[in-house]
């Protein structure tokens, strides 16, 4: 994917890939997705399952395409017209499903709106820290004032869902999820929302762009792995993502179904509580209260990423459907490091580093995690704290459905878990900044540093490469940063996983890098069912 950022600022005026499909009478698509939406509301939780799902309902400026280059949308045309503006041409005779214009003011809405959803564990700020203002021009054009020159504008837009100001000020996220307000100018409209269970949509025969071919959508969340294979099996579904990496040798071979598969940019990655001087779930070698917490020193956690078998997590637990990582991103890809490869694990190395950080005789961590996000994410923290019990760490480990784990990991309550990020915009600056830069609320970085890891140097170079227009330079300063996490180890990275769907035959789907799970990605083919 390298050189995916080199954007021309008119590159924007070609026309999105249009599916050939055939229609044959009522069309109803049965998808069966191993995440759970846990909001309808665009803008409330920043997490793949919510921006998969919105992006049937809701249209953004600027469309990723299946490769994340951005493709015109709600805007036909971006460009910089001067070192901090963006002049963004809007497209014109656009309803939203309620029959309400879309606007340039309702592109300002949005963008007010986002810093201020109340209780977001996960805010879509983490795209905008760049913007200073919104000028509207007139109903079909603005500009944004960014803070400085800003060269990743058109990805960063790319993933903000429209609202319209007329539906959506003051409303709540409770509306959101009942249905009453999922209106947006995206091909489906909801029409019945059972959060946890299912949520069906049907064509949105106002939008603007290519018709859907499908009627009606039913999105069941279906998280139970086995279940989820039975369930296309039975044919009770048509379409599954996150087939099980034990399933997908069988799959393969069945004649009925077709796999379809994506390298993808979803990092893995271990976080520890960094922010505490006594951190809840450390204690000592036997269990006794420490004064201090471990986790501060970069020895020790030098020592448990140093405890780790990548090799070992691909092989064995993912079952090949990986790809092992030291860094931010994966081999070839843009900001990767050519001189940071994945180490084999050091056991003993680990040891000496816990003996010289004054741990000769280890201590006691729980480590947490979901066990229905994630592809086999459960398997995963219990094989990490198997590794980090082998050097002394005495690690047990605790999973909950990632509804629960994700509250209590946004309100800061673990000491170890394993968290995701899966690099949208296909570029680390937006996930670095997310991720370890410093926590601060009025320069919207940090929005899911949960740890509270803070090392202004990097802060600095993630600063530089914001401002570098050059995409060379500015992959060498993110490279640097890279290099940086590395050596003061902010997170354990783990490996990026690969993205696997399973469909029935006589269904076309396309793949996408960012693992989203789409009807609009799915079309009837000419092969027999």
């Amino acid at each position: 994917m390298r050189g995916m950022l080199r954007i021309s600022a008119l590159a924007a005026v070609s026309a999105l890939v249009l599916h050939p499909v055939a229609r044959a009478g009522d069309q109803t698509l049965r998808m069966g997705v191993g995440a759970q939406v846990t909001s309808v509301n665009p803008h409330f939780h920043n997490i793949s399952p919510n921006t998969a799902f919105a992006a049937m309902v809701f249209d953004n400026l600027v469309e990723m395409d299946a490769q994340l280059r951005p493709q015109p949308s709600l805007a036909l045309s971006w460009r910089p017209v001067g070192e901090d503006v963006w002049e963004i041409k809007l497209r014109p005779g656009v309803t939203f499903s309620n029959g309400s214009p879309f606007t340039a003011d309702d592109v300002a809405f949005t963008f007010s709106r986002i810093p201020a959803v109340p209780n977001s564990p996960g805010s879509f700020a983490t795209y905008i820290p760049w913007m200073r203002s919104v000028e509207v021009v007139d109903p079909l054009t603005l500009r944004l004032h960014t803070d400085g020159p800003f060269p990743l504008v058109p990805p960063n837009i790319g993933l903000v869902p429209i609202l319209d100001r007329e539906t959506h000020e003051g409303v709540a996220t409770a509306d959101f999820n009942t249905g009453k307000a999922a209106i947006g100018t995206g091909p489906f409209r909801v029409t019945s929302i059972r959060l946890g269970d299912r949520i069906e949509l049907q064509r949105n025969d106002g939008y603007w762009g290519q018709r859907p071919v499908w009627d009606r959508v039913d999105y069941r969340m279906i998280t139970n792995d086995a279940a989820r294979t039975a369930a296309l099996l039975a044919r009770d579904v048509d379409i599954i993502d996150q087939v099980p990496t034990g399933d997908i040798a069988k799959l393969r071979r069945d004649p009925r179904l077709r796999i379809t598969e994506a390298d993808s940019l979803r990092l893995m990655f271990l976080v520890l509580d960094q922010a505490r001087s006594v951190s809840p779930f450390v204690t000592g070698p036997d269990g006794q209260p420490l004064n201090s917490n471990p986790l501060q020193d970069a020895r020790v956690r030098r020592a448990l990423a140093m405890a780790v078998d990548r090799p070992a997590i691909v092989s064995r637990v993912m079952e090949g459907a990986a790809t092992a990582t030291a860094q931010f991103m994966p081999p070839s890809s843009y900001g990767y490091a050519p001189d940071l490869p994945v180490k084999l694990a050091d056991p003993e190395g680990a040891r000496r580093l816990l003996t010289e950080a004054g741990f000769p005789q280890g201590f006691r961590l729980v480590l947490h995690g979901s066990n229905d996000r994630y592809m086999n994410d459960a398997r995963i923290v219990q094989a990490i704290g198997q590794m980090w019990s082998r050097i002394g760490v005495r690690t047990s480990v605790e999973v909950a459905p990632y509804a629960s784990f994700i509250t209590r990991a946004t309100r800061q309550e673990y000491s170890a878990y394993m968290a995701s990020w899966g690099s949208p915009t296909g570029e680390p600056l937006t996930g670095m900044r997310s991720t370890v830069a410093t926590f601060d609320q009025a320069r919207r970085t940090g929005a899911v540093n949960r740890a509270r890891y803070s090392n202004p140097a990097l802060d600095q170079m993630l600063a530089t490469a914001a401002r570098e227009l050059d995409d060379g330079k500015r992959e060498a300063v993110l490279q640097g940063a890279a290099r940086l996490m590395v050596q003061d180890t902010s997170i354990i990275p783990l490996h990026v996983q690969k993205n696997t769907w399973a469909s029935r035959r006589g269904l076309t789907h396309e793949p996408r890098v960012d693992e989203r799970s789409r009807a609009q990605d799915v079309w009837p083919s000419t092969e027999a069912d």
